[in-house]
C-alpha cells in the first residue's frame, strides 16, 4: 500500500502515467511507461515538489531502458574517448546507470546535456562517479558492495521512506528534545550522542578511544538506548573516536542508515577494516569483523553539503563543511515543524588549510550548538599555518642535511596529505633536493580516496588534481610501501627520506616499526603533527621521556629516544582563537552552547570564555548526563 504522501502526489497526475512510486531514503521516485510523459511532464513534477516541499525523481520504467549491451555502446559512442571511461554498471531495477570516468566533466558535458542526451537515447538516468587517479582498493570494493547488492538496497532505501514519511502530517501533541552523553563528554575519544525526540532516537557518532585500553567504548548500554530502536547513525567524520564503533551496532542487530557524506564512507570503512587488523594484529579478537564493515557500507546513504533530508518524521538534517578532514560535516538539525535547530560541529578547523576550506558559519536558523573543545584551553593557541609549515621545513631541511630521516607518525586522513603538499612544494622550490617520501599504511589508501573526491577539497588545490600533470599527489617521489621486506631495506638504506606512517599517536602499526629501528641515531628526527592522546607511547615521547620500555614477543627492552623530537602541532582541529572566532562569525548565533570532546579544564574553560564573550548560556555535560534541549 502507498503511504499517504505518495498518495497525495498521484493524486495530481493523470491516471496511467506512473508504473511505480517507491521511496529511495526521502526522496521520491515515480516510473513511467509512457515514453512521451518521461520527455517532457509539462513541469507537472515541479510544481507538485513546489507544492509538498520533497524531493521527487521522475524516472523511465525499466521496461523502456535500453538493452544493456547496446546502452553501453550508445553511452560510449556519446561521451567519447576523452573521458576516459572506467567502467558502465546497469543497475537494472532502478533504471539507473553508474558511468565512473577518469574526466566526470567531459561525461557530464556542458550544463549536463550530455547526461539529457543519454536519458533521451537510452531512458537509463545516468549517474557519473569519478574514477581515483591512484587505484583505490577500498573505493572498488565499497562500489563492488553497493553494486552486487543493488536489490537489497533498493528494498532498505523503500523502507527507510516508510520510516521517514511515517505519520506525514500528524499533529504531535507534546514536542520534547534531549541528548544523551553516551561519550565525549569531557574527553577526546569515543564521541557518541543519543539524540531523542518523542518519534526519534538518531545516534550522532559512534567511536572508540585509542588511547584507553581500560575504557574505550562508548556506554551503550545506558537504559535509553537500544540498538534495535535507533532510526538514524549520523557520521561527522570518518576518524575512529567517531566511527570506529559503528560496525558493532550491526553486528547486534541494527539495520538501518548512516548518513554521512561520500569520503568519509570510504574513509570509515578503510579505519575500521584497519581496526580489526590491529587488533588480531596485537593476539586479541576483533569487537567485529569484516562483514559488519560490509553491512554498515550497504546501509550508508551519502548526502552532499547543504543536501536537505528527512531522517526520521520529525527530524531533518544538512551537512555543512567542517574543515577538519576530507567529507568531515558539521550536522544541523531541524526537529519537528520549526520547534528547534541544533547544530553538532564534530571536528571543525576554522582556518583554510593547503587541503580544506574553513567550517561554514551560515544557516538557517540556530539555537541550540554542540560544539568541540579539544584545544579550547587559554594556552592553546598554535602557530598559524604559515609558521608551522616553515618550521617544518626547517626540521626536514637540517635533518636532511645531516643525511637522517625523518619519521612522521600521522592520522591517515588529512595530516599526511598536507605534509605531501608540503614536501612537494620544498622540491620544486629548491628548498631541499629530490628525496624519497615514503608512505606506509593507511596513508596511500587515503590519498588515493582524496584524487577521487577532488570537490571537498579547497579550490587551489581541486584545480591542482584537475590537472594531471601538476597534481601534488603523483609526484614521482611519492613511494608507497607495502611490506616488511620493504621497510627493512628504507631502515637500512643510506640517505635521506621522509616517513609518513599510520598510527599517529604511536599507538601501533607502522610507525612503531620504524621508530624502534631509528630511536637511538642521533641522525633521525621524530616529527609529531597530530594529537597525542593521553597514555600513549606518543604522548610518553613528547613529554620528554627518554628511555622506552618495548614489549615484544613477551620480552622487554629498554629502547632510547637518542633522535631529534620535534612537536609541530599541524592539528585539524581549530585552537582556542579559532574556536572564539569561529563563534563570533556564527549567523544566526545560537543561545545556547554545549561543549563537548576535550579535556575536562579546556572544555570548562571555553565555555567560560563563550559566556563571558558572549553571554550565550554554556555547559559542559559529562558522560551519562542527559540534556534537555526543548
Amino acid at each position: 500500500m502507498p503511504s499517504d504522501i505518495i498518495k497525495e502526489i498521484l493524486k495530481d497526475i493523470p491516471e496511467g502515467k506512473i508504473s511505480d512510486a517507491v521511496f529511495e531514503g526521502a526522496n521520491i521516485v515515480l516510473y513511467s511507461k509512457d515514453k512521451v510523459f518521461v520527455k517532457d511532464d509539462k513541469g507537472l513534477v515541479k510544481s507538485i515538489v513546489h507544492k509538498i516541499k520533497k524531493r521527487i525523481e521522475l524516472r523511465p520504467d525499466p521496461s523502456l531502458c535500453h538493452d544493456p549491451e547496446k546502452a553501453e555502446k550508445e553511452i560510449r559512442a556519446l561521451i567519447g574517448e576523452e573521458a576516459n571511461i572506467d567502467q558502465i554498471i546497469f543497475d537494472e531495477q532502478r533504471s539507473i546507470v553508474i558511468i565512473e570516468a577518469e574526466k566526470p566533466g567531459l561525461a557530464i558535458g556542458k550544463q549536463g546535456e550530455l547526461l539529457q542526451k543519454i536519458k533521451a537515447k537510452t531512458f537509463w538516468v545516468p549517474q557519473i562517479k569519478r574514477k581515483p587517479l591512484i587505484r583505490s582498493q577500498i573505493i572498488e570494493n565499497i562500489r563492488s558492495v553497493l553494486y552486487q547488492n543493488s536489490d537489497y538496497r533498493r528494498k532498505f532505501l523503500h523502507k527507510v521512506g516508510e520510516r521517514v514519511y511515517n505519520g506525514w502530517l500528524r499533529q504531535k501533541k507534546h514536542e520534547w528534545i534531549r541528548i544523551s552523553y553516551l561519550g565525549g563528554g569531557r574527553q577526546v575519544g569515543r564521541s557518541c550522542l543519543l539524540l531523542q525526540t518523542p518519534e526519534s532516537r538518531i545516534l550522532l557518532d559512534c567511536g572508540i578511544d585509542v588511547s584507553n585500553s581500560d575504557d574505550p567504548y562508548p556506554y551503550l548500554e545506558a537504559p535509553e538506548l537500544n540498538i534495535k530502536e535507533i532510526d538514524a547513525v549520523i557520521v561527522s567524520h570518518a576518524h575512529v573516536d567517531h566511527t570506529g564503533l559503528i560496525p558493532y551496532l550491526f553486528k547486534f542487530g541494527y539495520r538501518g542508515p548512516v548518513y554521512c557524506t561520500a569520503p568519509t564512507r570510504d574513509i570509515m570503512a578503510l579505519l575500521q577494516l584497519d581496526t580489526i587488523k590491529i587488533a588480531r594484529g596485537e593476539g586479541k579478537d576483533p569487537i567485529y569483523d569484516t562483514d559488519d564493515v560490509k553491512e554498515m557500507v550497504k546501509h550508508t546513504i551519502t548526502l552532499d553539503y547543504e543536501e536537505v533530508t528527512d531522517v526520521t518524521p520529525d527530524v531533518r538534517i544538512t551537512l555543512y563543511n567542517a574543515g577538519h578532514t576530507l567529507g568531515s560535516a558539521m550536522v544541523h538539525i531541524h526537529v519537528g515543524n520549526g520547534l528547534h535547530n541544533l547544530l553538532y560541529t564534530g571536528d571543525i578547523k576554522f582556518v583554510k588549510t593547503r587541503l580544506l576550506s574553513p567550517a561554514a558559519t551560515q544557516f538557517p536558523r540556530l539555537e541550540t550548538m554542540l560544539v568541540e573543545g579539544t584545544y579550547g584551553g587559554r594556552e592553546n593557541i598554535t602557530e598559524n599555518v604559515r609558521t608551522q609549515d616553515n618550521i617544518l621545513q626547517e626540521v626536514i631541511k637540517n635533518t636532511v642535511e645531516r643525511g637522517g630521516k625523518v619519521l612522521m607518525p600521522t592520522l591517515g586522513s588529512g595530516r599526511g596529505q598536507e605534509v605531501l603538499i608540503l614536501v612537494e612544494e620544498m622540491v620544486r622550490s629548491g628548498l631541499i633536493n629530490d628525496i624519497p617520501i615514503y608512505i606506509d599504511g593507511m596513508v596511500w589508501d587515503i590519498t588515493a580516496i582524496f584524487t577521487a573526491y577532488p570537490e571537498f577539497l579547497n579550490s587551489t588545490i581541486r584545480q591542482q588534481i584537475f590537472h594531471k600533470d601538476n597534481n601534488p599527489f603523483l609526484n614521482k617521489n611519492i613511494k608507497q610501501v607495502g611490506s616488511q621486506k620493504e621497510r627493512k631495506q628504507i631502515i637500512e638504506e643510506e640517505g635521506s627520506c621522509i616517513i609518513l606512517a599510520t598510527s599517529g599517536m604511536l599507538s601501533g602499526g607502522p610507525s612503531v616499526e620504524y621508530l624502534k629501528n631509528m630511536a637511538e641515531d642521533k641522525r633521525h628526527t621524530l616529527v609529531f603533527s597530530c594529537y597525542q592522546g593521553e597514555g600513549t607511547l606518543g604522548r610518553r615521547i613528547q613529554r620528554g621521556e627518554k628511555e622506552i620500555i618495548m614489549r615484544e614477543n613477551g620480552r622487554e627492552e629498554v629502547l632510547k629516544i637518542n633522535m631529534d623530537v620535534t612537536r609541530i602541532e599541524i592539528s585539524g582541529h581549530a585552537d582556542r582563537r579559532e574556536l572564539m572566532n569561529f563563534v563570533s562569525r556564527l549567523n544566526p548565533r545560537p543561545r545556547r552552547i554545549l561543549v563537548n570532546h576535550g579535556e575536562s579544564n579546556r572544555c570548562l574553560d571555553l565555555a567560560s570564555s563563550l559566556h563571558k564573550q558572549f553571554r550565550i548560556e554554556t555547559e559542559v555535560p559529562r558522560n551519562l548526563e542527559c540534556v534537555r534541549i526543548k
